[in-house]
């Protein structure tokens, strides 16, 4: 940035488990959504990957904070402290003063006034001096590459770490949507607790998600397409002892069942109060799936099963949420649907 150069644009995924930053088209941080407090003086000392090798490894000296839940700031002062951490990694070269910040940041399409509230003034303690907010269904509309502003109905289901956004799309605006506080995070405690319950083994969140990435998958059969099976370790919950125990897809998609059946229910929700006309255009164009959970083995081919629509995974669905609130930084004159 120049010496003269006092204003930086950011478009900013602030996600429950990864936040995402973009600047003229980059992406310049993807890091986990974490922070590492000192407990005695409530400084940063870690933010993004730092602070995540620390998770649950900590000594009572310091405390790894995630702060947001399911979706939306849960904790105000480390959520500030995270935003000012993550944006500060940005900021390179030599400034005079530090650039003012002209921000989109995407939030859950069913966050109440005092949580958009909450989004918006840690933006502007992080530095934000021009904030604008975009729900997340409709920048990952934007980011998948669909002209959200034509008079064509369009469904997004965003699976991300803390909720399921569902919007169908249509003239710039969220003609039906549902924002569900059922998502990654859910099907990740669900392997936490069937291992404990099933195999008497402990598992932290961090190994539940390894199991989730490995052998996480939505159907019982997945064919060609079914994975290896994954060895955990961890420790006996009543003895203490080390336990090796191999897991296969099949009981983890069972043990996550109950979570993605509610995901399903909610999808059926959305279309039960989509106009007709809209809902052709549905079943024509496919619905999309977006964020982490897209990424669960099989999901798409059961939701075209169970719903006689056809599911289409994003390319790259971790980003389009992202993506398309850095394109909507770039036309914000043009998007009057930015808040």
């Amino acid at each position: 940035m120049g010496f003269f150069s006092f204003t930086k644009e950011i478009a900013m995924d602030l996600g429950t488990a990864n936040t995402i930053i973009i600047s003229d088209g980059k992406v310049l941080v993807d890091e986990p959504s974490v922070v590492a407090l000192d407990r005695r003086t409530e400084k940063m000392i870690a933010v993004g990957e730092r602070a995540k090798m620390m998770y649950e490894k900590t000594n009572p000296d310091i405390r790894t904070i995630r702060p947001l839940r399911d979706g939306v700031i849960a904790d105000f002062n480390a959520c500030e402290q995270m935003m000012r951490g993550l944006i500060k990694k940005i900021h390179t070269g030599t400034h005079l003063f530090t650039p003012s910040l002209k921000m989109v940041i995407s939030v859950p399409s069913g966050s109440t006034e005092v949580e958009l509230r909450a989004v918006r003034d840690s933006a502007e303690h992080a530095g934000g001096r021009e904030v604008y907010l975009i729900y997340e269904p409709m920048a990952a509309a934007i980011g998948i590459g669909l002209d959200v502003l034509a008079p064509e109905g369009n469904m997004i289901v965003d699976i991300g770490g803390g909720s399921t956004e569902i919007a169908v799309i249509s003239l710039g605006g969220i003609v039906a949507d549902k924002s569900l506080r059922t998502a990654g995070d859910d099907l990740t405690y669900d392997i936490q607790e069937y291992m404990s319950r099933q195999h008497n083994v402990k598992v932290s969140e961090r190994m539940a998600e390894r199991i989730k990435i490995n052998v996480g998958a939505a159907l019982t059969d997945l064919g060609e397409e079914a994975p290896e099976d994954y060895i955990v370790h961890g420790p006996n919950r009543i003895t203490a002892l080390p336990m090796e125990v191999p897991v296969c897809y099949q009981e983890i998609a069972r043990c996550l069942e109950k979570t993605v059946a509610k995901i399903e229910a909610a999808i059926l929700q959305a279309l039960e109060e989509t106009p007709p006309e809209l809902y052709a255009d549905i079943v024509h164009n496919g619905i999309y799936l977006t964020g982490g959970g897209a990424l669960l083995k099989g999901l798409a081919r059961r939701l075209t099963d169970k719903i006689n629509i056809p599911f289409h995974v994003a390319e790259d669905p971790l980003h389009c949420v992202a993506k398309g609130t850095g394109v909507a930084l770039k036309h914000i004159r043009e998007f009057s649907f930015l808040m």
